[in-house]
């Protein structure tokens, strides 16, 4: 019986250990548009340089995280994305911020939590915490049931 409490306290701490949230600061500024992510700069653009817009942010968050759509940790909801004339979205865009000033943003490659049909990522990682929580529950069962088997 002790070693059976020992497996399920160790496992019980495993599972928290993964299923309890982090949070960390970003370490740059950027938006993220067609899965693609952009750094956002000091520098300003002209208005007349400004081509058509392309997007906006669908979703803001100040903490690291994985995050579907095009979203920025700097800019709110409904900032948008306009294309710069002459330079492909491969290379920069232009956010309009509050201000009404439109940011240069500089391609800096494929956003890591990107995924065609649903704009994020599964990875394996993202579902270790409920694997681990069925395991534990699977596991209490067993061990409830071969207990009350017990004459």
């Amino acid at each position: 019986m002790r070693l059976k409490m020992v497996i399920l306290a160790v496992t019980l701490f495993a599972c928290t250990t993964y299923i309890n949230p982090v949070s960390a600061s970003w370490a740059f500024a950027f938006v993220v548009y067609d899965g693609s992510i952009y750094v956002t700069t000091d520098e300003h653009i002209d208005p007349e340089q400004i081509g058509s817009r392309i997007g906006a942010v669908t979703k803001y968050s100040d903490q690291e995280g994985t995050y579907a759509g095009n979203f920025s940790n700097r800019y709110p909801k409904g900032t948008k994305y306009f294309a710069i004339a002459g330079i492909n979205v491969k290379e920069a865009i232009a956010v309009k911020d509050d201000e009404g000033f439109y940011i240069k943003a500089t391609y800096k490659g494929e956003y890591a939590g990107a995924r065609e049909d649903m704009g994020v990522k599964r990875h394996w990682l993202n579902f270790s915490p409920y694997v681990a929580a069925a395991l534990l529950v699977i596991l209490i069962a067993y061990l409830l049931v071969r207990r009350i088997k017990r004459p």
